[in-house]
């Protein structure tokens, strides 16, 4: 996968704000970094593994960011793909990765909407994937969010999401608190999330069937999770951005020491759901 080229750095969402301001998710991408999920890529491909996309599917992929599962979708080969990005910059670089995959056909376009207000009709799915985007939502729109994945899939159609989770399941809620807290203000954005069980409660409440979870740890800026999501070329690219980028290495720093602080109480959390 092509890493993010000097020539695109200016166009990318927020790269007019200070790097002191921009959100973490964004200014990494800005410097270079490709996979942005929870997880890492190993989780991503678990659950494209057990989505089981085939030739049959049709897929609906929320806020797909900068399109690196969309190409990792199309690759399947699905009988339509259609990105729900509500970021008018990000969607234009899915389109750039549909293309760039072979894939700018008909069968593959993307909607510049909310994933909570999608314009396509019900049961025009059978699969629908987001990643990394209902953890930073209040619940109200985590539950419209997921009640759209819903309306969106044909009965049995499948639901994969891949979010940052809090651990153990036990934790107290002032602690709980304490870890959303110091993450939103160093990532620049709101996250609100819940433990495995409280994910899962939440896509069954919305009339899903969970058929398997799973749980990785959150390693997003660590060395070795950095070689295994960029490779060896993408991870020396980001680093040079990163040094070379005024602000930079001292923001970086602050958000791997937040995700480090945390380490004993986040985690990243894979559900493959089904509509009932």
């Amino acid at each position: 996968m092509a890493l993010v080229r000097a020539s695109d750095e200016q166009t990318l969402a927020f790269a007019h704000l200070d790097v002191r301001k921009m959100p973490a998710h964004w200014l990494m991408a800005r410097l270079g970094k490709r996979v942005l999920r929870p997880g890492g890529v190993e989780t991503t491909r678990w659950l494209l593994r057990q989505g089981e996309i085939t030739a049959n599917d049709e897929v609906v992929e929320f806020a797909p960011g900068l399109g690196v599962t969309a190409a990792r979708i199309v690759a399947h080969h699905p009988a339509a793909y259609v990105g729900v990005e509500r970021d008018e910059t990000a969607r234009d670089f899915v389109l750039k990765a549909l293309r760039a995959a072979g894939y700018g056909s008909l069968r593959a376009r993307v909607l510049q909407a909310d994933a909570s207000r999608v314009p396509l009709p019900g049961e025009s799915a059978t699969v629908v994937i987001g990643e990394a985007m209902l953890s930073m939502q209040p619940a109200a729109k985590k539950r419209a969010i997921i009640g759209e994945a819903h309306r969106l899939l044909r009965a049995g159609g499948r639901y994969l999401i891949h979010e940052l989770a809090l651990q153990p399941e036990e934790i107290d809620p002032a602690e709980a608190a304490r870890v959303e807290q110091d993450l939103s203000a160093h990532i620049h954005v709101g996250v609100r999330i819940g433990t495995p069980s409280a994910w899962r409660r939440w896509v069954e409440e919305a009339g899903f069937s969970v058929e398997c979870l799973s749980t990785a740890p959150m390693r997003l800026l660590e060395p070795g999770r950095l070689v295994r999501d960029e490779g060896i070329r993408g991870t020396a690219r980001f680093l040079f951005n990163v040094l070379r980028t005024p602000g930079a290495p001292r923001r970086m720093a602050a958000v791997r020491g937040a995700f480090r602080r945390n380490r004993h109480h986040i985690c990243a959390v894979a559900i493959v759901a089904r509509r009932r």
